[in-house]
């Protein structure tokens, strides 16, 4: 036998090896312990496990070593739930163990998270008299550290005879690793002041730490030390690539690339490491230009680095790389569902607004992943595509997969999208059923019940909560704002203020929107006083803000001041000040304001052109605004909507022109409502037509409406030509229709809550 133990190493693929155990059996070592052993190890390797357990299954008696290679075969192959029922079956036969199975058993345990068999593989080891064996606590100590037990983990690991550099390695990662990364730095501290030798593998675990607490100074430190004591070689790629990552969440873009580009040798982890620091922190063209260096060096790629690259181009838009990047894991063979690869090109796909994509490759897949179910709702969503969000949750629940806080977000998220409060109550049935509440999902529970309109229900939650979160706060003030209680937003704001609570760009949106809404321009000028004094950059959202609240307040000057001031505008800033000269009626400011967009090369949407045509409407410049209307379609390729019907409606009765106001009625791609209508009665009682108005009486009766406004209008117009009857008709429609005239109210300011 002792001729062929060489033979045996050598013997890589399964023909040579179907050779060698061809010539064992002719000289007669069928049945040989030491080659029958040796067969099922190679076996095993070559990735033939049927054989290695046809050669165990037909000799005579196995001892408890071969029973114990048997099972370390089958946890290489990660057949780690055949492993144990091999171990079990070994129980049976042999009614005993030695310490050589137990490390393979309890990996097996620790693979598939069973918890239950791993302890009870513990009792027998302390039954057996092995818990002083190094190999076997240290395999204890990953078995509780790896299935998230870190109080036994510690137990093991204070009642281990020898502490090596392995254990104490294993017991900080696996704090690291669960969440616990202060205590993970705790034990490094202990480990260091008892003189244990440190490696590259402890400091990977410190690295991370680090980097998940944002401890820079800290993790500088480390890097200083590591590199002061020759830590990091060219075969320490693993480091490298943990300190790149260490450095991308403390936001070090420089340190990252010095110590990449100061490296010798970059492998693809490295590659991949300093991609995704890129991605990190949103410099996704350089993540992207770094994966084209990575291509010219023509490194390796894996599905990690595939993964990476995937989410630069959805977060830039790129559909066309993106599809060339699945064109490439196609081609090349490339398993989807490694490494998250089949979730990434759905995230693309809806990022790009490319939905059908999104669910074609998720309907192709058998075994869906949670993070695939989530990245597609949320696409629904961002698409306001509520009900096909609401639809895919629904199916998730009726398949039994567990959700996470991700999914409920974003379901709460589609019933706010169309007010569906029965479905977003049972949601929160749910959350309170699985015992989910947290403040992120608090959040989006505020959220839903606002955009549905039960404020009171968003209220109740909102002090329900610990309001430790700013998050908190501007979800209860923009629900406030979005119901119309303005007042009730400000006061929340204040509170803020009294508190010295944290306040963002957000806060002061809503605060100075509020103000807008009720034509607070005393509180609004506080407001603004704040966002100075807090320190608050500048903000294009902010500054179109409060360029509207001056603006509704009557402060053109003001409005300029800060429309002027602003560093970036945005297509609906411009349209804030060209609608705020319209509603003034500075319409030669409006216009030229227009003119000065459309040659700085903004292009205008559907509320600047509804704003020029309403400026052009109130000043009687026809020609113009017909112009501006058609040079919707003709030069902006905008499809005009009912509001720059009525505009156009509007702007021709008001200039007498009733005739084409009603021409351009019955042109009209949909039917009219009573704003439309009710622009062209208007122009009839301004030039006192009511000719024409008794012309199309039938079809102004015959509208139907619950707009309390069109119909005092009509019956107003009627009464002032002495039509009283037509105008007691109206008056019994609003009756049967249950419409009454809002009252009109005015607003003064009598305190300031400052």
């Amino acid at each position: 036998m002792a001729l062929y133990m060489p033979l045996f190493k050598v013997c890589k693929t399964l023909k040579p090896l179907t050779i060698l155990h061809a010539h064992l059996i002719v000289n007669g070592l069928r049945n040989d312990p030491l080659a029958s052993t040796k067969l099922i190890e190679t076996y095993s390797q070559t990735g033939c496990l049927q054989s290695s357990r046809r050669i165990f299954n037909t000799f005579p008696n196995p001892d408890s070593f071969m029973w114990g290679v048997l099972i370390k075969c089958h946890v290489w192959n990660g057949m780690f739930r055949e492993a144990i029922s091999v171990y079990q079956e070994m129980l049976r036969r042999l009614g005993e163990l030695n310490e050589f199975i137990l490390p393979s058993v309890l990996r097996a345990c620790s693979a598939i998270n069973d918890l239950i068999q791993g302890k009870k593989v513990h009792a027998r080891i302390v039954k057996s008299g092995f818990q002083s064996d190094p190999i076997v606590e240290t395999s204890l100590l990953s078995l509780y550290g790896e299935t998230g037990c870190l109080h036994d983990a510690c137990k093991v690991f204070d009642e281990m005879s020898t502490r090596d550099l392995v254990s104490w390695s294993s017991l900080i990662s696996n704090y690291v690793r669960n969440g616990h990364a202060v205590e993970g730095l705790g034990i490094f501290k202990k480990m260091v002041s008892q003189g244990v030798e440190i490696d590259s593998v402890t400091m990977l675990s410190v690295a991370e730490a680090c980097g998940e607490l944002g401890l820079s100074r800290i993790g500088k430190s480390c890097h200083g030390y590591v590199t002061r004591r020759n830590i990091i070689r060219i075969d320490h790629e693993a480091l490298v690539s943990s300190l790149i990552a260490m450095y991308a969440k403390f936001g070090d873009l420089c340190s990252a690339e010095n110590l990449f580009y100061n490296g010798v040798y970059h492998s693809v982890s490295s590659w991949t490491a300093l991609i995704s620091c890129y991605n990190q922190n949103a410099h996704y063209l350089e993540a992207l230009l770094t994966f084209v260096k990575m291509l010219g060096r023509k490194v390796e790629i894996n599905g990690v680095t595939l993964m990476n690259v995937l989410c630069s181009c959805a977060r830039l838009g790129l559909l066309e790389e993106g599809k060339s990047i699945h064109g490439y894991v196609v081609r090349n063979n490339i398993e989807l569902d490694i490494d998250f690869l089949r979730s990434s090109l759905i995230d693309l796909y809806a990022n790009c607004g490319q939905l059908r994509y999104s669910r074609q490759i998720f309907d192709n897949t058998e075994d869906k992943h949670l993070v695939s179910w989530n990245i597609l709702i949320s696409g629904y969503v961002r698409s306001e595509m509520a009900d096909e969000a609401l639809s895919l949750f629904v199916e998730m629940i009726i398949r039994g997969i567990l959700v996470d806080s991700f999914a409920v977000a974003s379901a709460l998220s589609a019933c706010g999208i169309i007010g569906f409060s029965g479905v977003g109550c049972q949601i929160h049935c749910l959350i309170i059923k699985t015992n989910l509440q947290n403040e992120f999902l608090e959040n989006a529970l505020i959220d839903m019940y606002s955009k549905c309109g039960f404020i009171n229900s968003a209220n109740q939650i909102f002090h329900g909560t610990k309001k430790d979160s700013v998050i908190t706060w501007n979800s209860m003030m923009c629900g406030f704002s979005q119901n119309g209680y303005s007042n009730e937003a400000l006061n929340l704001f204040d509170e803020m203020c009294v508190k010295n609570f944290e306040m963002d760009e957000v806060t002061f949106l809503s605060a100075i929107q509020a103000c807008s809404n009720l034509g607070f321009i005393d509180k609004g000028k506080w407001v603004h006083h704040k966002v100075i004094t807090f320190g608050i950059r500048s903000d294009m959202y902010i500054d179109t803000a409060l360029a509207n609240m001056y603006a509704r307040s009557g402060d053109l000057r003001m409005a300029r001041k800060v429309f002027d001031k602003m560093p970036e505008r945005s297509v609906v800033s411009w349209s804030s000040m060209i609608g705020s000269y319209a509603m003034h009626g500075h319409v030669d400011e409006a216009i030229s304001l227009f003119n000065k967009m459309v040659e700085l090369g903004i292009k205008p949407n559907d509320v600047t052109f509804m704003n020029i045509l309403s400026a052009c409407s109130h000043a009687g410049y026809v020609e113009r605004g017909k112009s501006y209307f058609n040079s919707m379609v003709k030069d902006f390729g905008l499809i005009p909507n009912l509001e720059h019907y009525e505009c156009l409606v509007d702007l021709q009765s008001r200039a007498g022109d009733l005739n084409g106001a009603y021409e351009v009625i019955n042109s009209m791609p949909f039917k009219a409502d009573a704003r439309v209508w009710g622009a062209l009665v208007n122009g009839c009682r301004i030039h006192n037509r009511m000719d024409f108005l008794e012309n199309i009486n039938m079809d102004l009766l015959n509208m139907d409406a619950d707009d309390t406004g069109y119909y005092t209008l009509l019956s107003n117009v009627y009464a002032e030509g002495g039509k009283w009857n037509e105008a007691t008709m109206v008056r019994s429609k609003m009756r049967s229709l249950n419409l009454k005239k809002e009252p009109g109210y005015s607003m003064i300011e009598i305190e300031l809550n400052s």
